[in-house]
């Protein structure tokens, strides 16, 4: 199962948010107040979209077009007649019309190059999916308008803080000055990576938490010749890492090691002096390399590694023939329910990422909270609705209020009902339970909203709000406690700047450069090459195309940063 399966979490409910007039945002109340009304007090000369803020919905309603990607209906509805058009209709005054719905994300891809290249009128609202490449080929067909302006008049404060906290979410969606893309929020800091150690070897074998490298390597010493569950050192391989598609990866990756030695592999870092460069070719990569060199001669690396996924890289961990494995906060959720189910009695706890021999720390760190975007087409009748909308779930589903009226739910008999006279979530206990809306942007999340509700949690604060209980209903108090643990360690997390389209370069070289990267270090581990074999490295992939590609790379981010 996929990650973003197994974090999605449970939908929850509407709320009232104050808005900066003081008034709260109601489906039920017409006098809704607008973010931004222009200064016009006059409601006979206010635009429709002004007007529609006001009130919080269209009348009369009005139709639009965009894409709705693949879901599941539940009681025999369809895309034609569900619960979420029927919400969206009555509450926002909004109907779909022409509206696209792919069977698949690469059936879409297909089906926008193909609308791209015949001329085809695209909808309203198109959703780009992770793919630069297809944000620069919708600007210039000539079909979308920059969102610069209804931004900054519609989007709500929630939406622009985090913009303005983060302007390098723009970095991807900035072309000749201008911005075409709104960014839909994600959950920051929710793959930030930590370690995830047998809490029960190291209590057997009273140890205490690894600060540095040295000390993890005493650990996995430990964990592999003097094993607490009496496995012989042939069996165990201390440290489950996946070294198949990438070192740098949401489980069984390698971050942490790299930036133990000062630079995060396998993206985009800022040097001493503010430029970018690529962090497989810093320095620090060649004595991570050595490291690893040494960890797999020692046995403390399975020597199946190169063969295994992310997935397949955890099940050493979960079948109790491995002691660490570095993932993120939600490893409580999947797939440590396997390791309690193979190995009873068996205990995990996450730890902080250790620092290296000189000090240093670092991770990967997601990019800017954002998770997908939307450009809106030039000629479509009402280019502020997407925005209305997704202010809505902000404001309304994100954090939802006690008392709303979507408390406990988005809809009563689906993702909610009474039970035994008590309003439940819990899916098992409701017949039918469906919580896979379609919602045009996917579920509303404010950034940092899941981290803090859980550090708050793992703290021994009470859960006060619908969204705080949901966390401490749904999440194990060792995702908590996790969560803690990363935002502990917020200031290692490094960030990958180069959020463009493929340079020039990139696109006529890059495959051949990372599948050199990719085999030299393996080469490197496995002891088949030395690890001066890295210099060579470096210096080839300099002349194969590395250099103009960090010369590209340099001068887009001055083109999107200076903005």
């Amino acid at each position: 199962m996929k990650k973003l399966q197994k974090l999605w979490l449970p939908l929850i409910a509407l709320m009232l948010i104050v808005s900066a007039c003081g008034k709260a945002t109601d489906p039920g109340n017409t006098t809704a107040p607008s973010n931004n009304n222009s200064g016009v007090t006059d409601s006979a000369t206010k635009s429709e979209a002004d007007l529609a803020f006001e009130k919080g919905k269209y009348d009369p309603p009005i139709e639009i077009s965009t894409i709705i990607m693949p879901i599941e209906y539940t009681k025999g509805e369809t895309k034609d007649n569900n619960v979420h058009d029927r919400w969206m209709l009555e509450t926002l005054g909004m109907k779909h019309k022409n509206t696209w719905y792919p069977a698949g994300s690469d059936q879409y891809k297909q089906q926008l190059q193909l609308a791209l290249t015949s001329g085809e009128k695209l909808p309203d609202f198109v959703m780009v999916p992770t793919d630069s490449v297809l944000t620069d080929q919708l600007i210039d067909s000539g079909q979308f308008m920059p969102i610069d302006e209804l931004f900054e008049k519609y989007a709500t404060e929630t939406w622009k803080a985090h913009a303005e906290k983060n302007p390098e979410l723009w970095y991807p969606f900035t072309k000749e000055g201008k911005k075409w893309n709104l960014p839909i929020m994600e959950y920051t800091d929710n793959d930030d990576t930590l370690l995830w150690l047998r809490e029960d070897w190291m209590t057997k074998l009273n140890l205490q938490e690894p600060k540095t490298i040295a000390d993890l390597e005493n650990i996995m010493d430990k964990f592999k010749n003097e094993n607490p569950d009496g496995l012989a050192a042939k069996d165990v391989f201390p440290l489950a890492i996946s070294l198949k598609n990438n070192t740098n990866t949401w489980m069984g990756g390698l971050d942490w090691l790299f930036g133990a030695y000062g630079s995060v592999q396998e993206q985009w870092n800022k040097d001493a002096n503010g430029n970018l460069e690529y962090g497989s070719i810093n320095a620090g990569a060649k004595q991570a390399l050595a490291k690893l060199q040494e960890w797999m001669e020692k046995g403390y690396i399975h020597p199946d590694a190169a063969l295994w996924d992310e997935g397949k890289s955890a099940e050493i961990w979960t079948k109790g023939n491995a002691g660490i494995l570095p993932g993120a906060n939600w490893v409580p959720d999947w797939p440590a329910g396997d390791l309690l189910n193979n190995v009873p009695g068996s205990v995990f706890k996450a730890y902080p990422v250790p620092a290296g021999p000189d000090g240093l720390m670092g991770t990967k760190w997601q990019n800017s909270g954002v998770n997908s975007s939307f450009m809106i087409n030039k000629d479509a009748k009402h280019p502020e609705a997407i925005i209305l909308y997704y202010n809505y779930l902000l404001d309304n589903l994100a954090n939802p209020a006690v008392g709303s009226d979507y408390e406990y739910g988005f809809a009563q008999g689906y993702d909610w009902d009474i039970i035994d006279g008590k309003p439940t979530k819990d899916k098992e206990k409701i017949t039918d339970f469906f919580d896979k809306f379609p919602f045009i942007t996917g579920p509303a999340r404010i950034p940092n909203l899941y981290m803090s509700s859980l550090v708050k949690l793992a703290n021994g604060e009470a859960a006060e709000t619908p969204y705080e209980k949901q966390q401490a209903q749904f999440r194990k108090p060792e995702n908590w406690y996790a969560a803690k643990v990363v935002m502990s360690q917020i200031d290692i997390r490094k960030q990958n700047y180069f959020t463009g389209a493929a340079t020039p370069t990139m696109i006529e070289k890059w495959n051949l450069l990372r599948q050199s990267e990719l085999e030299t270090f393996n080469k490197i581990i496995y002891g088949k090459l030395p690890i001066d074999a890295f210099d060579e490295f470096v210096a080839k992939w300099m002349e194969n195309g590395g250099e103009q590609v960090t010369k590209e790379v340099n001068e887009w981010f001055q083109s999107v940063s200076k903005l």
